[in-house]
């Protein structure tokens, strides 16, 4: 007599457990397109819905500059992949870190944040757009003189959030440094060389 379980014995009614998951499995690992089996027939059929790309100006660092973009494209992806002005960084793609600070209309923004449609008409300022003539923008000096740059993957944004900061608070304290630039992050810790960075920077000017 068969024990329970013994793999020998023979279901009374013809379907087991087993032959149940076995189908079930083969169901579910069989890709669907609208309720049928897909293949390469059907495949070919299914379209792909969503906006298409539309075609915007950017005016950035002085220039206008036209692109093709998504309308669901961030304006850090946009300078990046489709411009190639790579100065702001991408890394924690959430508006915490501040790699990718750019200014937008005199003003700090997370630019993996904001889409690059809502950029349009607004003057984009970069890290590649501080330095004029070749000559280092007094932020961008001070950062030098100070080390307040270790790995440099912050740096940019740093930098050009110094910068909106010095625009908005051109003879700051040690305090309105502190409050001021809270919104970047920099993981190897020269903090410090930053903020006298920004004091030297605003002297300087």
């Amino acid at each position: 007599m068969a024990r329970s379980g013994d793999p020998k014995k023979k279901p009374k009614d013809g379907f087991s457990r087993r032959h149940f998951l076995e189908g079930a499995g083969l169901a579910l690992s069989t890709p669907l397109v609208a309720g049928r089996a897909a293949d390469p027939a059907i495949a070919a059929d299914v379209k792909v819905l969503g906006p298409d790309k539309v075609p915007i100006t950017l005016r950035i660092n002085g220039s206008a500059q036209k692109l093709s973009v998504e309308p669901r494209v961030t304006l850090l992806d946009a300078l990046r992949n489709d411009l190639e002005i790579t100065g702001a960084k991408k890394v924690c793609d959430r508006a915490t870190c501040g790699a990718c600070t750019v200014i937008v209309a005199g003003k700090p923004v997370y630019s993996c944040t904001m889409l690059a449609i809502e950029a349009q008409g607004k003057e984009i300022t970069t890290v590649e757009g501080l330095a004029t003539g070749g000559k280092l923008a007094p932020i961008q000096a001070a950062f030098i003189e100070h080390d307040a740059q270790q790995c440099g993957f912050c740096t940019p944004g740093f930098v050009v959030a110094c910068k909106a900061f010095l625009d908005r608070h051109p003879n700051p304290t040690m305090e309105q440094v502190n409050d001021g630039l809270g919104g970047n992050l920099c993981r190897c810790g020269t903090y410090m060389g930053i903020r006298q960075a920004v004091l030297a920077a605003a002297k300087m000017r």
